[in-house]
């Protein structure tokens, strides 16, 4: 049994030898909807994979008030667009005056510059790293964590001492060959003593997360001083269990710090990372569901083309399948052989789409700098389905060929 279905494995192959042409355009109409669903799917994977990380990196059991609500709105062109006022410095400190929910930490930041240049020595950077102003609370909250040194402490960020964190890349433009610590470093005329270095976080979107310094909040307001800063607040707390209470505690807080009556609308946003998450999640959906709509659409076509192939291979082979048939060889076999071929096929086709599809799941993260890894669900789904297209396919065509008459065949020309 075994010798036999191996000479058939043979015979398959010569057949698609002989047919090379036919063969290789039918492999790579498939190849191409394999391609569509692996491809697709590892693009919208990196990007799910990107925004989560990003997210998540708000901390656990983190929620944080910004001036606006994360999703955007729809709005007709008749209503106005609320405009909520900035979080100023009055409101994050009447805040931090004011909440003292249990088991949570505080933490008050907002964004000096993003595109500053920094020195050290006769060394400076391009005016690209951002710089940070808060308190002692930020780094932890963040989700963020120190490689080497120590971060911002109570102390640091009350007597104002000029001191700061730096990302790692920092660390690689202006200290290759020595250790950052207890260096000086200037920034916009003024010094600071590098006390820690961050873990690296990499890049999102084109946005370098690694090229930043952390400073006390005060001594970034001595430097930056524009009068529309907008602040941002995060709320790290301790126990799961009371994080739906600090939250609310926490709304009601800020909102008697805007002095907003019972009847108002909040006229702030409030995040937590799991709901980001979870928004994120809903709309990469639609993208999976487009995915398998064009990946189904175009495997429809292949499994088309793959049962034409086969039904014109078994029209050309009639004569060989009389001459079989004549020597003894059974209905089974004849259906074993075509069916293998279309198996053969289908594979070939299934495994050139899984890898052209990586390859352009790989490019898509690469060009948008998104965080790749490998496809392994959809590389699971394209292969089963190569497989359906091909016994599909080749139903038909191997029953077909099963069915023809000895004596008939032998007298076809």
């Amino acid at each position: 049994m075994f010798s036999l279905a191996k000479e058939n494995v043979k015979i398959a192959f010569g057949s698609i030898k002989s047919q090379l042409l036919r063969t290789i355009l039918t492999v790579l109409i498939i190849a191409i909807g394999i391609m569509a669903l692996v491809g697709i799917l590892s693009g919208v994977s990196a990007l799910e994979n990107t925004i989560s990380s990003n997210f998540s990196s708000m901390g656990a059991n983190t929620f944080n008030f910004q001036r606006y609500e994360f999703r955007a709105q729809r709005q007709s062109s008749r209503e106005r667009q609320k405009v909520n006022p900035i979080i100023s410095y009055r409101n994050v400190k009447d805040f931090i005056d004011s909440y003292d929910y249990p088991y949570t930490k505080v933490a008050v930041s907002f964004y000096g510059s993003r595109a500053t240049e920094v020195k050290y020595g006769n060394k400076k950077t391009d005016p690209e790293v951002a710089i940070i102003g808060s308190n002692e609370n930020f780094i932890e909250n963040s989700g963020l964590e120190i490689e080497n040194g120590r971060s911002l402490n109570v102390a640091d960020v009350e007597n104002n001492n000029a001191v700061c964190v730096i990302g790692s890349d920092l660390q690689k433009a202006l200290f290759p060959d020595e250790k950052p610590l207890d260096k000086i470093i200037s920034i916009r005329g003024s010094k600071f003593k590098v006390i820690g270095v961050l873990k690296e976080k990499g890049s999102t979107f084109g946005n370098n997360q690694d090229l930043r310094v952390i400073m006390p909040i005060q001594k970034a307001r001595s430097i930056f001083t524009n009068p529309n800063i907008n602040y941002t607040l995060s709320v790290k707390v301790d126990k799961n269990d009371m994080l739906e209470g600090a939250q609310d505690d926490a709304i009601i807080t800020f909102r008697n710090v805007r002095g907003l009556n019972p009847i108002e609308k909040n006229d702030f946003g409030i995040e937590r990372s799991e709901d980001l998450i979870n928004r994120v999640a809903e709309n990469t959906e639609t993208l999976y569901w487009a995915a398998w709509i064009i990946s189904v659409i175009t495997i429809f076509g292949s499994t088309i083309a793959l049962m034409n192939i086969m039904l014109v291979s078994v029209s050309e082979r009639t004569r060989e399948i009389g001459v079989r048939k004549a020597l003894g060889a059974k209905r089974r076999t004849i259906a074993f052989q075509f069916f293998m071929e279309t198996i053969i096929i289908g594979q070939l086709g299934g495994i050139l789409g899984i890898i052209l599809g990586i390859l352009i799941g790989w490019g898509i993260a690469a060009g948008f700098e998104l965080e790749f890894s490998t496809p392994w669900v959809a590389m699971i789904w394209a292969t089963s389905i190569a497989f359906i297209v091909a016994i599909i396919s080749g139903l038909y065509p191997a029953t077909k060929a099963a069915k023809l008459d000895p004596i008939e065949s032998l007298r076809y020309e």
